[in-house]
Formats: structure tokens, sequence, C-alpha cells
């Protein structure tokens, strides 16, 4: 008995011929994967110096576990980085321009918004320094008596 997934896929699977990708180790025809040959292990590092997958680069299992050792190890001698720092190339938001009034601005709000325990035109208590007998020397760094 067939389930109906299988009778569904069955025809498209059968026309769908691809090509296996050939490896870049086979066309240059490289036998021994160094470490030290870092502009061959760069083909197969990302621009954020990931190592790039079997399917992608098209190598074999073993070709695949050389590479990566390979990389491995350049990475510990620092031939190859670990990381790359990649710039944002998309446009970042602008900035929110704020009321007149400096509440939220969303749809539906008051001028207030949520912010109406916290007032920024509140003033602020400044300790008199007169109150206090005794003032600092700012120059010597001294207690004086007033």
């Amino acid at each position: 008995m067939t389930s109906k997934k299988n009778k569904a896929r069955a025809p498209k699977e059968i026309n769908k011929k691809f090509k296996k990708k050939t490896s870049v180790l086979v066309t240059d025809k490289v036998d021994f994967v160094d470490y030290k040959d870092v502009n061959l292990l760069n083909r197969f590092v990302s621009d954020r110096s990931k190592i790039r997958n079997r399917r992608v680069t098209g190598n074999t299992v073993q070709q695949q576990r050389d590479i990566a050792n390979a990389v491995k190890n350049a990475r510990e001698m620092a031939l190859l980085p670990y990381t790359k720092r990649v710039s944002q190339t998309r446009a970042g938001r602008p900035p929110r321009e704020r009321d007149e009034d400096g509440g939220g601005g969303r749809r539906g709000e008051d001028s207030g918004g949520r912010r109406d325990s916290f007032k920024a035109d509140a003033p602020v208590a400044v300790p008199d320094a007169k109150a206090d007998d005794t003032a600092i020397d700012s120059a010597a760094g001294e207690t004086v008596e007033a």
C-alpha cells in the first residue's frame, strides 16, 4: 500500500535530474590539503569565515573533513580569522520625531502616553552649598570651615 504523499511526489522526483557539483580540489588536482595554503582555504570559507557545506562546495566526505581540519589549524595558527566583521549595508531606522509636548506620538495615545509618572520638565532639588557649614576647597582638596 502506498500513501498519498508518495503518489504525489513520485512523478516529480523521477523527472528531476541534477548534475553533481565538481569540487575545486578535483579541478585544481590538489591531492593534499595544507593548512598553510590560505588561498585555497579561502575558497571554502564564506565572507563571514564560516566553512561552507559539502553541498555548496561539491566536496566528498573525506575532502570536506580534510578542509575542515586545515581551516581549523589555519585559524589556530592565525593564518585565517575566526570571524570577519561585516558592515551593515541596510539603512537603519530614521530617528523618531517627537511632538512639541514631548509625548509618545503613537496613534490613539494622548500627549502623555505611558510616561505620565515622569515629567522631564519637573524641577530638580539641588542642595544649597551655603546651608552646610563646611565647604571643600577645590584647588587644595581640603575641607575648610566657613
